[in-house]
């Protein structure tokens, strides 16, 4: 006796490429990320203070807290852009949204998160090379020279700043779209990332502006001891599914139609009570040839019942 085979595992779509992005629509992609924040303001501020409260819980796990909250990164911005997408509907925002991304993607949104957590380990790993072995050399040059060996060694400790600045900005772009692909549009974790990476580079004087705004917002947000990030962070939320919304969800794939029903299952399709109505079609407005058409091709009113109206000298037949 055979065993069930399991069901086919559902492709994942193509993914769509990216679209052209003019770099001053940075500027509207945080106003879009105000307005979103302003519908729903005490909803999204407690979302961003359990963001923050599980971030640091899970940062103080001994011995793996310091790899916990990278690989938990994308699975709660995926779930503060599923409320993103609520309010963009028009739905209401809830608190639970927030975990959207544990319910519906978790395996692959932890991938993205692993994927993240790895790609910081390489970059720490290339820059202490590049730094250490630059000291070294320092070090080396020391016994020659205490004031050149010194420099070469700061020299070396800021190359490996610069080797790991880079290289982390390389995966911040990696990692800007890819919980909105993998939430939004069920894009596989690699191909997420490679295209978040790729959409980056096509704008990237726009990614570059957007930046650079951030940067200042995170420093007057931290003024008022910090509590500006409870602002900030759904901000950032609204901000980036605007900048999916207008980047990628232009050229996203049309879904495909379904197929045709049978008699069989037509007929038990009307049987049943649907609640949703279908959308109507959009017609053209009548254009006056037409009516005109309409009024020559109807045919003519029937005459009213009554008395017929013969000639008046004509007798009548027996």
């Amino acid at each position: 006796m055979n065993a069930a085979l399991p069901p086919p595992r559902r492709p994942h779509p193509p993914p769509p490429a990216p679209g052209d992005v003019v770099p001053g629509h940075a500027l509207d992609w945080l106003a879009a990320g105000w307005r979103i924040f302003m519908r729903a303001p005490l909803v999204w501020a407690l979302q961003a203070l359990i963001f923050f409260v599980i971030l640091a819980a899970l940062g103080m796990v001994p011995f793996l807290g310091w790899a916990a909250a990278p690989v938990t990164l994308p699975v709660l911005v995926a779930g503060m852009l599923s409320g993103a997408r609520a309010l963009d509907r028009g739905e209401p925002l809830h608190v639970g949204q927030l975990f959207d991304g544990l319910r519906q993607h978790a395996g692959n949104l932890l991938l993205v998160g692993l994927f993240h957590l790895l790609g910081l380990l390489l970059a720490a790993l290339a820059a202490a090379a590049i730094g250490g072995s630059a000291m070294l050399t320092g070090a080396a040059a020391g016994a020659l020279g205490a004031i050149a060996g010194a420099g070469v060694a700061a020299g070396g400790m800021m190359l490996g700043v610069v080797v790991f600045t880079v290289l982390w900005a390389l995966l911040m772009m990696a990692l800007w779209f890819a919980p909105a692909l993998v939430m939004l549009h069920e894009v596989a974790p690699l191909d997420a990332m490679r295209l978040s990476a790729r959409a980056c580079f096509h704008n990237l004087l726009a990614f570059v502006v957007l930046a650079a705004l951030l940067y200042v917002l995170v420093w007057v947000a931290m003024i008022p001891a910090g509590l500006g990030m409870l602002v900030l962070v759904p901000v950032i939320a609204g901000a980036l599914y605007a900048a999916w919304k207008e980047t990628f969800s232009p050229l996203l794939p049309a879904p495909a139609a379904a197929p045709d029903h049978t008699p069989d299952e037509a007929s038990a399709q009307e049987s049943t009570c649907d609640t949703t109505p279908a959308s109507p079609a959009l017609l053209p407005p009548p254009s006056d040839n037409a009516t005109d058409d309409v009024s020559t091709n109807t045919a003519p009113p029937a005459p009213e019942p009554g008395p017929s109206h013969g000639p008046a000298d004509e007798p009548p037949k027996p």
